[in-house]
């Protein structure tokens, strides 16, 4: 299920999400990040060893390279073909939008790399 912010996400918030993911991990796990400023802060730093201990391996993209960062490719294509234009109409509207579109990338939404 997409998650869909009504309100800036906090740091704390982040590293919740990542501690709660480490608890379901059975096997080491790699999840590939960017190099936005909340990835490489102090604090997301000083939670990379626990992490690790959790099994949970971070790696980053190199800088800048959105051809590589496959939510950059997804965010292009809601943004400039899925989206429709009575999203933007109220907030409200914007979030249905974007959790109808996330709910079926895949299937009625795709991506074709060909």
């Amino acid at each position: 299920m997409p998650i869909c912010l009504s309100s800036r996400s906090t740091r704390v918030w982040w590293w919740a999400c990542f501690d709660a993911f480490c608890h379901t991990l059975t096997k080491k796990t790699v999840v590939v990040v960017d190099n936005a400023a909340i990835h490489t802060s102090d604090d997301f730093a000083d939670r990379l060893p626990y992490w690790k201990k959790q099994g949970l391996i971070v790696k980053y993209l190199s800088p800048y390279s959105p051809e590589l960062n496959l939510i950059e490719i997804l965010w292009r294509r809601i943004k400039y073909t899925w989206l429709p234009f009575s999203a933007y109409e109220c907030l409200n509207a914007l979030i249905e939008a974007l959790e109808e579109i996330l709910s079926h990338v895949g299937s009625k939404y795709e991506i074709t790399f060909a």
